[in-house]
């Protein structure tokens, strides 16, 4: 049996009410509120072991050291990477796309190059590749997808040329919840020589990710959406090619030595961690990490598919509803118009029934152009929401769709 509600009893925030109702937060593709267990280890961390780290000779510093690098191996067993010279810690996806697009276009590409993208990408994952192509006169190719929300992968495979150096493409889309065949494209991307980037922003909180069974040359993810504090995240990179790439980013840390005439960069991963590293944020993230172990991710991974099967049954029946995105393979992702009801209106509405939902573009414009809308309302689902949430959203969509 999967006790959900024992689980709901690590999280305080859910027992709040909004507007003298109960609080039904259905935004956790944004971000995931956070058990009491990382809150309380961040708090542990600034009262007890509280001091700069790797250079300190004292007892807190070597003791705050030895908590960030035990994160750093948390990680890396969680993602199974080969070392833990292979996990960087950034301050969130967005930060780790642009590290490796800055680097990666430094050491790997110049004008006429290529990379590419799919059309369901959010903004971290195209505007940094977008700067880079005006500095450098790079080019995007986008892979399109069907009425489903599936990736076209037979114009996928048309894509590649001799200027093409990278692939950096989502893992589960934010807006369609579509989950990506990421292995088989990287593996065809590997028959062409060309490594891959993998956003896995909206995967790692909902799936088992093994870095090195998929073969990716980089991976990436935020803690925030993982039920770890914000501000932290993760950039996974193979050994080979973090050893290849420049510094992002120069100053303390990421130093081993430093003259007028010269500097010499660290070694991995301190290279790509230029000044004081977050290592409160890190030892929490690992404590979220530990807490869906705990839980277990195939567990996980089923009680949402449960919820998500649920939800679009239910919504499917409400009159003039559209869903966007219908592939084969979902997250936990309900994005969905109803009638001619904008869905700001609908979101505010919802709101005042206590019901959290996001609404807009979710970061996609490109995807919404795709789409032909201007944005959607958004339900997105954790482990610690119930089936009885549902019913809430279904109701509460029910009594604004009549009131217009």
């Amino acid at each position: 049996m999967f006790d959900v509600q024992a689980i709901r009893a690590d999280f305080p925030i859910l027992a709040h009410t909004v507007y003298d109702k109960p609080l039904v937060y259905l935004d956790n593709a944004a971000t995931t509120q956070k058990p009491r267990q990382v809150v309380e280890k961040i708090e542990s961390g600034y009262y007890n072991v509280n001091a700069n780290i790797h250079r300190g000779v004292h007892f807190l510093s070597l003791a705050a050291t030895e908590a960030h690098e035990e994160a750093r191996r948390t990680v890396r067993r969680f993602l199974n990477a080969r070392s833990s010279n292979e996990i960087v810690f950034t301050r969130g996806t967005t930060e780790a796309i642009n590290l490796i697009a800055s680097s990666f276009a430094d050491e790997c590409m110049s004008a006429g190059d290529e990379v590419i993208v799919s059309v369901m990408e959010h903004h971290s994952n195209i505007v940094p590749w977008q700067i880079e192509a005006a500095r450098r006169g790079i080019a995007l190719k986008v892979i399109p997808m069907d009425e489903r929300g599936e990736l076209r992968l037979d114009v996928y495979r048309s894509l590649f040329s001799e200027r093409t150096r990278l692939v950096a493409v989502a893992h589960v889309s934010n807006v369609l919840g579509t989950i990506n065949p990421v292995k088989e494209m990287i593996a065809i991307a590997h028959e062409h020589g060309v490594p891959v980037l993998i956003d896995g922003a909206q995967s790692v909180p909902h799936m088992k990710v093994d870095v090195q069974d998929l073969d990716a040359e980089f991976y990436v993810f935020s803690g925030h959406k993982v039920y770890g504090p914000t501000g932290i995240g993760v950039l996974y990179g193979k050994e080979e090619w973090l050893d290849r790439l420049p510094p992002y980013q120069g100053g303390g840390e990421m130093i081993a030595s430093v003259s007028f005439e010269k500097t010499t960069f660290n070694e991995l991963p301190f290279k790509f961690e230029a000044g004081t590293p977050d290592y409160i944020g890190s030892t929490a993230l690992a404590e979220a990490l530990r807490y869906v172990e705990s839980i277990g991710m195939e567990r996980i991974a089923a009680y949402e598919e449960e919820l998500l099967r649920y939800a679009t049954e239910r919504m499917s029946a409400i009159e003039g509803i559209r869903v966007f995105g219908q592939a084969e393979r979902k997250g936990a992702v309900l994005s969905f118009l109803v009638g001619n009801i904008h869905h700001y209106d609908m979101g505010m509405l919802l709101d005042r029934l206590g019901i959290a939902v996001r609404t807009g573009h979710h970061c996609a414009q490109p995807l919404m152009h795709a789409l032909g809308i201007e944005g959607t309302v958004r339900a997105s689902f954790s482990f610690y929401n119930t089936k009885e949430e549902i019913d809430a959203l279904v109701a509460g969509v029910e009594r604004v769709r009549k009131m217009f």
